[in-house]
């Protein structure tokens, strides 16, 4: 009996197009062929790093990028992705095509009864690729071309032994959280259920000023929290007003362990969730993903003038906090938290003192400076 997810071609058609930013047809060819070139660099760490190399992860996610790279090439060419199944998997054209996670038939009513070593089908998917790049800068007809890289992506998948509903799932997955933005008032805010002493504040000011030893503090409600900070490095870089970005977290994400053992505003009432989720080891693990990102911001600037990060600093932000609450938060309120945070941390390391202004109603944070 075939299992399926109830996922059409068409439905993962509808539900990437809109995370596509690229602007012209060339981007998305050569975007292509790229991505199958990174499909076979999964099959050369897995022979030069075996068991040490997540090999599953990396293929079925590189096998998603060239299967959202190949459904906008055909959206874009005006195809039906449907009409590119053709023999020799069957003789009878269906007209809705059922996404499954049998690895021997990954369309439905489709089965593949030819097997090939995986070798030979990353071999046949990168000559398939170059057949269509050379097809479409040729301006010849790409129908068949289409067809072609279709059947090699199914036999890859099949020899991979990857299933396609997993490659198709995760791929939405990530498009969608990547690259479209959030209905904010549909996501989570942890801890609504929570009294009020134990809620992160809804709006939330924060007094940051420097002395002249060079420490920074924090002042909530005219008392000061947590411990004066210097930048703990040789050469200064501003570090010391780093708890702006565990602030932008608070107002954005509804996350932030760190400042809410600086507000006193733990879950103490639900013993698993303060250990699990308010605790040391969720301290320690923001506190390390904020050190990391401020290694990288710094050889950028700050982010400033940036509107956008690299999906390769927010997969990893992703694998920092996998197994905490806010893995739920979508990967574009991530780039919004971090880049709203490094503007106010641009403008706090300019002035040197200000006040940090949270909402987390709107999900904001702003900069305010100090009245003279």
């Amino acid at each position: 009996m075939i299992t399926t997810t109830n996922v059409t071609l068409d439905h993962y058609s509808n539900s990437i197009r809109d995370t596509d930013r690229l602007t012209d047809l060339q981007s998305i060819t050569f975007g292509l062929y790229g991505e199958v070139g990174s499909v076979v660099t999964t099959a050369k760490k897995l022979n030069r790093d075996g068991m040490a190399y997540n090999y599953r992860i990396s293929i079925t996610e590189e096998l998603g990028d060239v299967f959202w790279y190949f459904t906008r090439l055909v959206d874009r060419l005006k195809y039906n992705i449907n009409d590119l199944v053709k023999s020799p998997f069957c003789k009878k054209q269906h007209s809705i095509l059922l996404v499954t996670d049998i690895l021997s038939s990954p369309l439905a009513h489709i089965p593949i009864t030819e097997d090939q070593e995986f070798t030979i089908a990353l071999t046949n998917l990168g000559q398939s690729a170059a057949d269509l790049l050379n097809s479409l800068q040729a301006n010849e007809d790409t129908k068949e071309k289409l067809e072609k890289f279709f059947l090699n992506y199914l036999f890859t998948l099949k020899a991979a032994n990857i299933s396609f509903a997993d490659v198709i799932n995760h791929n939405i997955e990530k498009s969608t959280s990547r690259f479209l933005q959030p209905d904010i008032s549909k996501l989570n805010t942890f801890d609504g259920s929570f009294s009020e002493e134990e809620r992160l504040p809804e709006q939330f000011e924060i007094k940051i000023t420097e002395r002249p030893n060079g420490k920074s503090y924090l002042q909530w409600q005219g008392v000061f929290i947590g411990d004066p900070l210097t930048d703990n490095i040789k050469d200064s870089d501003g570090y010391r007003f780093h708890d702006v970005f565990h602030m932008a977290h608070a107002a954005i994400l509804h996350w932030s362990p760190t400042f809410r053992a600086l507000i006193k505003h733990k879950r103490k009432s639900n013993p698993k969730t303060d250990e699990e989720q308010d605790s040391g080891r969720a301290i320690v693990i923001e506190e390390g993903l904020s050190a990391w990102i401020f290694s990288v911001a710094k050889n950028s600037n700050f982010f400033e003038h940036q509107d956008k990060l690299s999906f390769d600093l927010l997969k990893t932000v992703k694998q920092f906090v996998s197994g905490y609450e806010v893995e739920e938060c979508p990967l574009a309120l991530w780039e919004r938290a971090i880049l709203d945070g490094y503007k106010v941390f641009r403008q706090l390391k300019e002035k040197r003192c200000g006040i940090i202004v949270g909402n987390r109603i709107n999900r904001t944070l702003e900069f305010r400076p100090l009245e003279k």
